[in-house]
């Protein structure tokens, strides 16, 4: 067995002390071989041969059940994987032997089901394993045949061997690495037989054992083996009888092992002739110009468990360092569970068509639409999921991936708008989280991203497109946040920059008011809140067909009156002051300069995660009548309390415009009774 690094051959090493096996010592550098002592201990009782295990196996089988696998389903992966490399070996092995398959029989797995017996037997016709093939594969925990076969055949192979496969390196596709897959049978069976029969051999053998320390061979009457390859009869325990059922059978083999290269076929009785589960060849592992979209969309709807037709495909083979294919759909619509607080993705994980996770974190929360699938050749096997995740090999295989479908999207964006808008309507609310949490790619997700604006109504504005038209004198890229794009098109904020032609975002997800803060500048210009700090346009001249503003100060009658509203408000407001974005509301609620934009607080307090809550400017137009008719009142001595009244509702009716509740419904309303029977009277 290959330990991938001295931790994990050490704390491999500390199992073995706990289970009673001597010590046993490795060079921790590239990698250590663990070699266990081949000394048996021999028992002859009529005609069977009985051995004990080359450890403390009731301990040592305990504890790579209960520590490499979580989940028992996973025997009938490693069994049909077995079987798999089995008969891949003898395709190897026939290339230069061809009498090793005289029958000429196709390769094919086959599982068979008997209640009455409580057993579940899975057969190949594969190579088939000899007496000392038992002893060193059945019999020495950890001890890998097709690791060595691989040896035998891989790079260091000779010249003919690689020859003989055509060059073409596909010993690779075994799967087997550490020889410890067949020993999860025990986590539900009492006891195992294997019979078996090498291929080109008059001879087979029966291994018998209950995995508590001991094991038994036997020589297997001829008319009783297979023709050749192996069979394994597993005698199910009490707590594993639901492996009798053909339904529970056929769903493990699908998830886990669909993907194998050798058929399986069940049987659901021995009375009844087996039905093909599997064809042996994944969709991912053939290639493109194999695949019509017909079948492309009907393995995305068995794979995303959608009943539409996938927005994108994405499907290629990477080689190089690392060789792992990818098959990846955007799907047509939004999933159910696209916005669980889990933020999940669903990815499949083969290792060399193999599953090893269903969920498998490949892709960042910010992709998590996406479904696909990732067969690798270069993961390990047999070792848990979260073992494989760790792995430097996984996380090389993950940044390529998620470059890749990036640059994908943005292939798309070009190349088909149309269609690309419709998967940012989508997806785009959750694309944009990217760009609160993945800095390294932030410049390429500003591009991708599109956009709803105070000029384009339809979503599909880009940043680029924006940035080119740019008004004289602009210097800011311009954004607004709130709950809905129309209700933010009719914000009175707006109106300044309208007047001046100025283009504005609008950004209505709830993730747009957290990326907008870390994300500084596009194209050399920097993001500006309309809602935040002094407006600065002033410079920028106003669109074709609209009034020009007033440049001039405010009169010293709206000074005072402003100077009057501050001291009215009080502690509500950090400062009243004229307004540069207003044209033809009289008054609207900003933050500060030093604040945090006003729709993130108001996000965060609904969260309960705000601290103090800033207070809002208050800016009023001071060219507005009602503005100037009350500056009038008050420079003229005009009732206080009722220009107290006014100040007041002028400053709710900037919050009823930002989407706030009011803070005094009541005192509200009698304010604007009052005020509206002096305009009665």
């Amino acid at each position: 067995m290959k330990l991938s690094s001295p931790a994990l051959f050490l704390c491999f090493q500390h199992s073995l002390k706990l289970a009673g096996v001597a010590a046993i010592s490795a060079p921790c550098g590239q990698g250590a071989d663990i070699a266990f002592n081949q000394t048996e201990k021999l028992f002859v009782t009529s005609g069977t041969d009985t051995h004990a295990f080359q450890a403390d196996v009731s301990r040592l089988l305990h504890l790579m059940v209960h520590s490499i696998y979580s989940d028992r389903d996973i025997f009938l992966r490693e069994l049909i994987s077995n079987a798999a490399d089995a008969c891949e070996k003898l395709r190897y092995e026939s290339l230069s032997n061809p009498g090793l398959v005289r029958d000429d029989a196709a390769s094919v797995i086959r599982i068979e089901i008997d209640k009455p017996a409580k057993t579940l037997t899975i057969t190949d016709n594969g190579i088939g394993m000899t007496r000392d093939d038992l002893i060193l594969a059945l019999g020495t925990i950890a001890n890998s045949g097709t690791r060595a076969f691989l040896e035998r055949l891989g790079q260091d192979s000779p010249k003919e061997d690689r020859e003989a496969d055509g060059g073409n390196g596909q010993s690779g596709t075994l799967i087997g690495q550490f020889g410890i897959g067949f020993y999860s049978a025990f986590m539900v069976a009492e006891k195992v037989d294997v019979e078996t029969r090498r291929a080109g051999s008059d001879e087979a053998w029966l291994w018998s054992s209950h995995g508590k320390g001991a094991y038994s061979i036997a020589p297997l009457d001829a008319d009783r083996a297979p023709a050749r390859g192996t069979r394994v009869i597993l005698h199910l325990n009490a707590e594993s009888q639901d492996y009798l059922e053909s339904w529970r059978l056929q769903t493990i083999i699908k998830e886990h092992s669909g993907a194998v290269a050798v058929p399986v076929e069940l049987k659901d009785a021995p009375d009844q002739d087996p039905r093909k589960i599997t064809e042996g060849a994944a969709l991912w592992t053939k290639p493109r110009s194999e695949i019509d979209e017909a079948a492309y969309t009907e393995f995305y709807r068995g794979l995303a468990g959608q009943f539409d037709e996938p927005a994108m495909t994405v499907h290629w083979r990477a080689e190089g360092r690392y060789e792992y294919t990818v098959l990846a759909f955007v799907p047509g619509s939004r999933p159910m569970d696209l916005f669980e607080p889990e933020r999940k993705g669903r990815a499949k994980l083969y290792v060399r068509s193999v599953l090893i996770s269903a969920d498998s974190d490949l892709l960042p929360g910010w992709l998590r639409f996406f479904r696909l699938v990732v067969d690798s050749a270069d993961l390990p096997l047999n070792v848990s999921r979260e073992m494989i995740q760790q792995s430097p090999v996984f996380t090389a295989i993950r940044k390529a991936i998620i470059n890749r479908l990036l640059q994908e999207l943005g292939r798309k964006a070009e190349s088909d708008p149309d269609s690309f808008a419709k998967i940012w309507e989508n997806f785009g609310a959750v694309i944009k989280e990217g760009l609160y949490e993945d800095f390294e790619r932030r410049e390429q997700l500003l591009k991708i991203a599109r956009f709803t604006t105070s000029k384009h109504s339809g979503g599909d504005r880009s940043l680029t497109d924006y940035v080119k038209d740019l008004r004289p004198n602009q210097t800011a890229i311009y954004y607004l946040t709130g709950e809905n794009s129309k209700s933010l098109a009719s914000s009175p904020q707006l109106e300044g920059f309208r007047t001046r032609g100025i283009e504005v975002l609008l950004l209505a997800d709830p993730v747009d008011a957290f990326w907008v803060q870390s994300v500084n500048e596009f194209d050399g210009k920097p993001l500006k809140s309309v809602t935040q700090g002094s407006a600065d346009i002033k410079l920028v001249p106003v669109a074709e067909g609209q009034d020009t503003p007033s440049s001039d100060a405010p009169s010293a009658e709206v000074a005072t009156l402003l100077a009057f509203i501050k001291q009215t408000l009080g502690e509500v407001v950090e400062d009243v002051r004229p307004s540069d974005r207003l044209s033809s509301s009289a008054a609207c609620l900003v933050a500060g300069d030093k604040a945090l934009d006003r729709r993130l607080e108001q996000i965060l307090a609904q969260a309960g995660r705000a601290g103090s809550i800033s207070k809002p400017v208050l800016e009023i137009n001071p060219t507005h009548a009602l503005v100037a008719r009350l500056a009038e009142k008050l420079a003229s001595g005009g009732d206080k309390a009722l220009i107290e009244d006014s100040a007041w509702l002028l400053h709710d009716e900037a919050r009823l415009m930002d989407g706030e509740k009011l803070a005094d419904a009541a005192a509200f309303s009698a304010r604007l009774t009052r005020v509206l029977q002096a305009a009665a009277g």
